[in-house]
């Protein structure tokens, strides 16, 4: 029987073993569709009991489910409305591997970046209480989100939180661990119930009138603080429940339809296997944590590269050290950290604080390089700008996952890295066309006094066509003559797109390699008036680079015909990294139009 049929049958009349073995044909699925279609693998086969249990427990969407980051989302698409379209996960045209609410109704707000659940969760709250509804509020949070300054503002925001509003914390790690406490599980599960409920209202009251009834209560306070080192989220407003085996279906739904109409607002603590039921997964969760068909990987990727290279110069300087965000080995600082573990800080998923941090280790005298996504460094906005940008403090970024990022879609393109750099004074924004290159990128930053941004993609470097070409700061390299049009590109995939175009055109067309964003070679382009430009670039056009080299024309007033191919004002939805290419015009085709026109 096909898993869509199987799910005709509404959950909440299933038995506890209907949902066992529905559970089984769900990791079988959820396995499957990401070996073929590439996705997050661990996070989601440790997700399918404590979801279907929220489904059970639950009414959604009527009640509001949200997920922090959502890449452990797959199980709720599949038992929502979602499960005979899942093998489209992550394809053109396909469902999305986050949240979506343009997607389904049952995607209660969007998801893709940590730490945004409970604060989207408590404003859904107010906005139900104002209206006098009276649905429910889930939010999913990991264990690694939970320590994200998002997460934990929202936890501080108010003593008093909302009524129906249940924070169920995946627990898959050690970043909280276990309380193994007899008398705290026992002490869970009687508050849980229904009768405790009931008959905490009635007795609150009676035993605050008292001398009596505060010594009590404040006996019992004494004793879970004693027993229990998770009582402070209860200083924030919260009733916390745990720990619960995310796995046993019966003690889930048991607690969830306990507490679904309470009055406080509910921390729930589930502890869940990463990988469940997949053994490799379970024993290499965090290789098997996110797959892609899409991802070359070798030893020309940069983020490779970066970490021997790093590594290379740490060993005569003393004073270069590497900070990330929770992403170690995505940016190729595994073996950084190997031969210098006290210099490799990951702070986790803090992009703010890292920043700062790196700042304050700038100002002591350090050299630090933060190796951080394009699309998680956007997070950390104010602080590049107040904190590193205004004190011209030396801090190396390197912007792993720039451009197009291929089946991620919308929440994970590095497209706007381009923009929100170039405006800010004191900064070097370079994008490397090669690996060589890029080595010579990392040497002038790391003695350039000031904050430099280095941006590249995931994947496979180009190489070739600017190996020989030294780097110089604020100059561009002249790849291939022309004299009827000069295509200016930015980045290796956008060098080797426009050398591919230049060669298939009727007219003379000649290439530049800017890999100097800021400062823009301003004596190149001075040399380049009269002639017809083209500028490439995988980034948003608006304040990106083409609207660089067009602003500085204007602001000599030169009404030049400068052309520029680029993202457009949309965000780019889920494809491969060659369709999402094609769709934003930049492919030979699209440029052999644009230089005959």
């Amino acid at each position: 029987m096909a898993l869509s049929e199987q799910l005709r049958k509404p959950l909440k009349a299933c038995s506890v073993s209907e949902l066992e073995a529905l559970a089984a044909e769900i990791r079988e699925t959820v396995i499957q569709t990401v070996e073929t279609n590439g996705g997050h693998l661990s996070p989601n086969l440790g997700m399918v009991e404590l979801t279907l249990a929220l489904y059970f427990a639950f009414d959604f969407p009527a009640d509001k489910l949200l997920f922090d980051v959502g890449h452990q989302s797959y199980v709720h698409k599949i038992i929502s409305d979602r499960a005979e379209r899942f093998s489209t996960l992550r394809k053109k045209g396909g469902i999305s591997g986050f949240p979506s609410p343009e997607e389904s109704a049952y995607d209660a707000f969007v998801a893709g970046h940590a730490g945004n659940s409970l604060a989207a969760g408590l404003g859904f709250a107010k906005a139900r209480d104002l209206a006098g509804e009276d649905y429910r509020i889930v939010t999913v949070v990991g264990d690694g989100s939970l320590i994200n300054g998002e997460s934990l503002e929202a936890l501080t925001a108010t003593e008093k939180k909302p009524g129906r509003f249940i924070v169920v914390l995946n627990d898959n790690g050690m970043s909280i661990s276990e309380n193994n406490n007899g008398f705290y599980k026992a002490l869970s599960k009687v508050t849980t119930g229904k009768r405790y409920r009931t008959a905490k209202r009635r007795l609150k009251s009676a035993l605050g009138k008292s001398w009596a009834g505060r010594g009590l209560k404040a006996f019992k306070s004494m004793v879970k603080r004693l027993l229990n080192r998770h009582v402070y989220l209860e200083d924030f407003g919260f009733k916390y429940v745990g720990v619960l085996d995310g796995h046993n279906l019966k003690e889930l739904i048991q607690v969830f339809e306990n507490i679904r109409d309470s009055e406080e607002a509910v921390f729930v603590h589930v502890r869940t296997v990463k990988g469940k039921g997949l053994k490799p997964a379970e024993e290499k969760s965090d290789y098997y944590h996110g797959l892609s068909v899409h991802f070359e990987s070798g030893e020309n990727a940069y983020a490779a590269r970066l970490g021997e290279a790093l590594a290379r110069r740490a060993e005569t300087d003393g004073k270069i050290v590497a900070v990330t965000a929770g992403m170690k080995d995505g940016t190729g600082l595994s073996s950084f950290g190997r031969r210098f573990p006290d210099r490799l800080t990951d702070v986790g998923i803090c992009e703010e604080y890292a920043v700062t941090y790196a700042a304050g280790l700038a100002a002591a005298g350090m050299k630090p390089v933060v190796c951080i996504y394009s699309t998680f460094l956007q997070r950390a906005y104010d602080q590049i700008l107040h904190d590193v940008c205004i004190q011209n403090l030396p801090v190396v970024f390197c912007v792993d996952r720039a451009g197009l990022v291929g089946a991620d879609g919308k929440t994970h393109q590095g497209v706007f890295d381009l923009s929100y750099l170039t405006q800010l004074p004191n900064m070097t924004v370079l994008a490397p066309s090669s690996l060589a290159q890029f080595e010579r990128m990392l040497t002038f930053a790391l003695s350039a006094g000031g904050p430099v941004a280095i941006r590249y993609p995931n994947g496979k470097a180009e190489e070739g066509e600017t190996d020989a070409h030294a780097y110089e700061p604020g100059r561009w390299n002249l790849v291939k003559e022309g004299t009827d049009a000069v295509i200016l590109a930015v980045g290796g995939r956008m060098l080797s797109l426009a050398l591919n175009a230049a060669r298939q055109a009727k007219k003379s067309v000649g290439v530049i390699d800017a890999h100097s964003v800021k400062p823009l070679d301003t004596a190149c382009l001075d040399g380049l008036i009269g002639t017809p430009l083209l500028t490439l670039e995988e980034n948003a056009l608006i304040g990106g680079f083409y609207s660089a080299v067009a602003s500085y024309y204007a602001a000599r007033g030169r009404a030049l015909p400068v052309r520029g191919l680029g993202i457009g004002d949309a965000f780019v939805p889920h494809a491969s990294v060659a369709e999402q290419l094609e769709e934003n015009g930049l492919t030979a085709e699209h440029i052999l139009r644009e230089l005959d026109e």
